[in-house]
């Protein structure tokens, strides 16, 4: 059994902890809210920006009539995606009755597609209604999928407070889109 790091004394801040460290300054985009929109408008909300774009750059994994399908940005697991209406709409009881049926219909797509590539074993599926609620954007109403396996919430997530995504995002979204 290893007894761990060699704990060392900083001049003027202590001894140091036993934890180590993995450094993702990549996440500070996120925890600052960068492309995040400063009110409920559209004007500058990533999620009517993002159709503006080809699919490859704006990851988008599938498109439909009133809805599209987008990996995450910062995923919980590989191949978290979320279904989102073009429409710039912030509650679900907003929505029309072919979005209603369609985020409904990716939905199911989403997950059957998600298991024939990645052998998912369950999902996670949720609309976080308003920033009390931890929507990251309340303004845009989008539905998260996230794939679960068992085991997955293992030493690094648990106890290592690290996610180990084995896939870069560009990837995930040729495999989904292809067999979309």
């Amino acid at each position: 059994m290893s007894e761990g790091p060699e704990l060392v004394e900083q001049q003027g801040a202590g001894v140091q902890d036993a934890f180590h460290r993995l450094w993702t300054p990549h996440r500070m985009a996120y925890i600052k809210g960068q492309d995040k929109p400063d009110d409920d408008e559209d004007t500058g909300c990533p999620f009517c920006r993002i159709p503006s774009l080809d699919d490859k750059t704006g990851l988008i994994v599938a498109r439909g009539e009133t809805v599209y399908a987008v990996l995450n940005l910062y995923p919980y697991n590989p191949g978290h995606l979320m279904v989102v209406p073009y429409r710039h709409v912030a509650d679900y009881t907003e929505l029309t009755v072919e979005e209603t049926r369609e985020v409904a219909e990716f939905t199911q797509h989403a997950m059957k597609v998600i298991r024939a590539v990645s052998g998912a074993h369950g999902f996670n599926i949720g609309l976080n209604q308003g920033v009390i609620a931890g929507a990251g954007i309340a303004a845009h109403l989008h539905q998260h999928l996230v794939p679960r396996w068992g085991g997955d919430a293992n030493f690094m997530p648990v106890i290592g407070q690290t996610k180990v995504l084995p896939q870069l995002l560009g990837e995930t979204r040729d495999l989904l889109s292809d067999a979309w």
